[in-house]
């Protein structure tokens, strides 16, 4: 009897929680399905370089998971059933009837399902903005902005991490239009004195155009209106306030926060069901100073390994640790030339230290470049000898719910 390991969502966490279960258990003692709709791993922190025309390397799964005895499904998560402990998917080439649907069967559940851009419920966004939060909204940005002419305005919404990658991303690649960006605070106001005064240096050389304190209300097709009157002219607008976790996990028996993000413990484990466990930004996991951890590839490779780490010591009799997640900085690309490293405490808290300029650009594409690795060869700090699963555990498995 094999134990049945279900991933849902191939991106950075769960890629990277599959193979490393792989490379913990024996393949005598688990299958391990990932399922996800694409077929390629997708790089999400440089969706604004796929934005601005740039082309990514290609990183088929096919080629990534090869000989890890991790079994890719191509399918849509549609839905699931924690009691029954079923995965709903709709296989993307119908291969189980008219509609493609199929049952899943699961002993661990990994939820690693993700999240997408949050409109926030302003009027006109879903109709007229363009997202970055996965591939098909930058392929479909990247198409707008190839055709935009010189002297037209792109205005980024969102003062936060993405959307300063993004508007200097575009500043930098397509100098003749005319960058802005409109945050809801300040310019960088979440990062030390040296921080922000690097942030503003780099904005003004680019000519980016900064609305700070600028909540914006309305979308319209060719302007944003913010909460105080002002009108901002607008032949693009490039949204990105915030992300939304995938709905499904709210549409079940899990416990979940306000966020839709499912409650876990220090070992990624659902509180209310110890046969899910939930990584990246479908979770809402603590991290130092009993704070959540922010969506982020920051919190979301350590929460996969710290899950892939629990999965298999509870099955196979291991230690079990559950050190909460810290964080050690915060790595922003301001364009291919320059970048932002901004260090912070394990709470994410900034300090004074910063590195800047080329140097920081290359931290942070080699810290990109890394993430992608790290799929790809997810056996950092793992012993080279996997090992068995109990028999008891195994045996256990179908009851585990019930008894715990």
């Amino acid at each position: 009897m094999q134990h049945r390991i279900i991933v849902l969502g191939a991106g950075y966490t769960g890629a990277i929680a599959a193979g490393r279960l792989a490379k913990r258990l024996r393949r005598e003692d688990v299958t391990i399905t990932l399922v996800n709709a694409e077929p390629d791993f997708v790089e999400r922190v440089r969706m604004h370089q796929l934005a601005t025309g740039q082309d990514l390397k290609p990183r088929p799964f096919s080629e990534m998971l090869a000989g890890t005895g991790v079994e890719l499904r191509l399918a849509k998560v549609t839905g699931v059933d924690v009691g029954r402990r079923t995965v709903t998917v709709a296989d993307a080439n119908g291969a189980n009837g008219a509609n493609g649907a199929a049952e899943l069967s699961y002993d661990t559940l990994v939820y690693a399902l993700g999240s997408g851009w949050n409109a926030q419920g302003v009027p006109g966004t879903a109709e007229h903005a363009y997202e970055i939060a996965g591939r098909p909204g930058a392929l479909r940005l990247r198409e707008r902005l190839a055709r935009l002419d010189a002297g037209q305005t792109v205005v980024v919404v969102g003062g936060g991490l993405t959307g300063v990658e993004a508007a200097t991303e575009i500043a930098e690649s397509r100098p003749d239009l005319d960058v802005a960006l409109a945050a809801r605070g300040g310019l960088g106001d979440w990062l030390s004195p040296k921080g922000r005064a690097h942030l503003r240096k780099v904005f003004a050389k680019l000519g980016i155009t900064v609305h700070e304190h600028a909540a914006v209300t309305g979308v319209e097709a060719d302007r944003i209106v913010t909460a105080g009157g002002t009108v901002i002219p607008a032949a693009v607008t490039v949204w990105t306030a915030g992300f939304a976790v995938h709905p499904i996990a709210e549409a079940t028996d899990l416990e979940v926060a306000g966020t839709g993000q499912i409650v876990v413990d220090g070992t990624m484990r659902s509180v209310s069901h110890p046969d899910v466990y939930a990584i990246g930004d479908a979770a809402m996991a603590m991290g130092h100073g009993n704070k959540p951890l922010r969506m982020s590839c920051a919190s979301g490779t350590p929460a996969a390994w710290q899950a892939a780490d629990a999965i298999a010591a509870r099955l196979t009799g291991g230690k079990l640790s559950n050190a909460p997640i810290r964080y050690f900085n915060q790595c922003i690309s301001l364009g291919r030339k320059e970048g932002l490293i901004q260090y912070v405490t394990a709470d994410d808290r900034a300090v004074s230290a910063v590195l800047t300029g080329r140097l920081a650009a290359l931290y942070k594409e080699l810290v990109c470049k890394g993430a992608a690795w790290g799929v790809a060869n997810p056996t950092l700090g793992l012993p080279t000898r996997r090992r068995p699963v109990t028999r008891e555990q195994v045996a256990d498995s179908s009851t585990v719910q019930a008894t715990a």
